[in-house]
């Protein structure tokens, strides 16, 4: 396959889930993504330790010690250089990789970039073209620029976990780190469009996001309404759409499942197919504002009428008619059938097991999804890398006895 990013080579001083999870993208779609890892410290027994992405060391599973099957969910085709950039040597190789690279990208917190000279001030006389990207908590300029900060911290302050659940009910955050996924994508745009700019223009620059940034970015149509009108969301029964009915969660006779009648049409069918005309004749429920000053008494007639069969009837009788979708344990969504007709699972060897078990790539280019190979293991390209640069066998032990690399 030819990939749009072929020839594009990367270099990103990364950690942990939202960088990691964007730079992927781009070593799927073809660019030479070099993960650059702090080497760690070596013992007086001679044993390195410390080393590496923290996210290596993320349990419960692990495909050996210090390789977490974890770490593979955000560095499929990327290679590993473990790299010392406190050090002067560290400094060194890497402004000789700059000098071969169109992108430098980080995930540090805020006030480190500069510290570590990866911002294009720092870069610009070695590479007039360097792009330098840079994902951080709360951004690079400003007083929190120190503070370290995660996903479900960006949740509680954008608002999310008031958002979410029951109402009445505490404060829940999203099951899934929704905020880093969504801002190592943000990330991966922001960088694509001055990558673009830098090949015509031959000048590079910086490019930020954030998580709070992103975070808030995301409250959307919420948003708006708050900003211009004061309309605060509030939680709705059953995940219900706070506009929009029936858009929610029913009961089946053997569990949940969600329908979405988002358009008038949509409610016309939905009793159509269910045979309803009394709820079709009923003023309460004559169109959206109606169904929604009526939405407790839809809910439980619509509840009483679904209970008396299981999602899978209701997913014949509806599917591809009116949106319906079985809400699943996750081990059901991963095992659903249809992944497999559409491709989004895979297999990769790594060196520990022969059939790793991963997620394809979401993004297809003419009609195929994007190979993938599995993360590598920690320095697996130290060696192959700084023997691009010109290091021979003889520097490359001198740089790993004084731990640089």
């Amino acid at each position: 396959m030819h990939l749009p990013l072929k020839g594009i080579r990367v270099i990103s001083a990364e950690q942990y889930g939202a960088g990691p999870y964007g730079t992927m993208f781009l070593a799927q779609m073809g660019a030479e993504v070099i993960k650059i890892e702090p080497p760690g410290k070596v013992g007086p027994d001679g044993e390195r330790r410390g080393g590496g992405d923290t996210a290596r060391l993320v349990g419960p599973h692990y495909l050996r010690k210090g390789e977490s099957t974890y770490f593979q969910a955000f560095n499929l085709n990327k290679r590993s250089l473990t790299l010392d950039l406190n050090s002067d040597e560290g400094q060194e190789i890497l402004h000789k990789l700059v000098a071969t690279c169109d992108v430098v990208a980080n995930n540090l917190r805020g006030d480190l970039p500069e510290r570590l000279g990866l911002t294009y001030d720092a870069l610009e006389s070695i590479n007039p073209a360097i792009v330098c990207a840079h994902l951080s908590a709360y951004g690079r300029d400003n007083e929190r620029a120190k503070w370290p900060g995660y996903d479900y911290l960006m949740q509680a302050e954008a608002g999310y976990c008031q958002m979410t659940g029951e109402p009445g009910g505490d404060p829940q955050r999203m099951g899934l780190s929704m905020v880093d996924f969504m801002t190592g994508t943000i990330f991966c745009i922001g960088l694509l469009g001055a990558l673009v700019d830098a090949r015509s223009s031959g000048k590079g620059r910086d490019v930020d996001t954030d998580l709070l940034s992103a975070a808030i970015h995301q409250t959307s149509y919420p948003a708006i309404w708050y900003m211009n009108d004061g309309d605060e969301t509030q939680r709705t029964p059953r995940s219900a759409h706070p506009q929009a009915t029936p858009s929610q969660m029913f009961k089946a006779k053997d569990g949940w499942m969600f329908v979405m009648c988002q358009l008038p049409k949509f409610w016309d069918i939905l009793v159509e197919r269910l045979e309803r005309p009394d709820l079709r004749d009923d003023l309460r429920f004559a169109d959206n504002p109606s169904r929604l000053a009526n939405r407790d008494a839809l809910t439980e007639l619509l509840d009483a009428h679904f209970s008396e069969h299981t999602m899978a009837h209701w997913q014949e009788l509806l599917a591809g008619h009116v949106p319906v979708a079985p809400v699943y344990e996750l081990g059901d969504a991963l095992d659903n059938p249809w992944l497999k007709t559409i491709g989004m699972r895979d297999e990769v060897q790594h060196p520990d097991k022969d059939d790793l078990q991963i997620l394809a790539s979401p993004i297809k280019f003419d009609g195929q999804r994007v190979p993938n190979r599995a993360a590598p293991l920690l320095g697996a390209d130290s060696e192959d890398v700084l023997a691009e640069l010109g290091y021979d066998q003889d520097a490359v032990a001198k740089l790993r006895a004084n731990g640089t690399i």
